[in-house]
């Protein structure tokens, strides 16, 4: 059996004082209050869904800005024509260009964390659907990624906005910011995005929507959130 560090015992004997659901204030004090190690741990939110994610009108995906950020950016290609290719640059892309970059692509290169296209592209951005889909890299309209205005889609994702898709399990994972943050600055991140997920009830789904929510940090104990 493996051993517990002694900040793992101590932060599990914190956990422990909070069992069960507490409001969100309250979820993230206890987040802060324990003991990290020396790098600036990543906060999550996790939701499990009454959805049947097997039903795609059941499916919960988006995109997202936290109103305080999440405190990283990410490497965006952008699919496009040559005419907007410059922009694209211009506003942060390491890489933009037509079916060069798809090309380029499908030989292997996937140095870059989000990729956005513009709709008149996806005809030739559809060949890489069994390269990128895999990944979560695939441009789509419901993430925001396949958009007239690229421009402004790379300025967003290169700032930090991210993706969120329910997963097999009708769970629903969503970084909302940094071990670093203030309280309050986490707290504004979590209803934000906790108002968002709420909103996106299948018309479907009745009875309770969000059935648990728990946040953590990347080397923490999860705070379960009353809902």
């Amino acid at each position: 059996m493996a051993a517990f560090s002694k900040r793992a015992k101590a932060n599990r004997a914190i956990a422990d004082q909070y069992e069960g659901p507490q409001s969100a204030a309250t979820a993230m004090k206890v987040l802060k209050s324990f003991k990290g190690p020396s790098f600036d741990q990543t906060v999550e939110c996790c939701m499990h869904l009454a959805i049947d994610p097997r039903q795609a009108d059941q499916q919960i995906r988006g995109s997202v800005s936290m109103p305080k950020g999440v405190g990283k950016t990410a490497r965006v290609i952008c699919f496009c024509g040559d005419d907007k290719v410059e922009a694209a640059k211009a506003a942060g892309a390491v890489e933009a260009g037509g079916e060069s970059l798809v090309e380029k692509v499908a030989g292997g290169w996937f140095e870059f964390d989000v990729a956005v296209a513009s709709p008149d592209m996806m005809r030739v951005v559809s060949k890489l659907g069994r390269v990128l889909g895999p990944k979560g890299l695939m441009p789509s309209p419901k993430a925001g990624t396949v958009t007239a205005d690229v421009a402004t889609a790379v300025t967003e994702y290169s700032a930090g906005k991210i993706e969120y898709r329910n997963d097999d399990t009708g769970n629903i994972h969503c970084v909302i910011g940094k071990m670093s943050f203030d309280e309050a600055d986490l707290l504004e991140n979590f209803n934000f995005f906790f108002s968002i997920i709420d909103k996106a009830r299948p018309a479907v789904t009745k009875g309770e929507f969000i059935k648990n929510c728990v946040i953590s940090g990347t080397m923490t104990p999860a705070i379960q959130v009353a809902v």
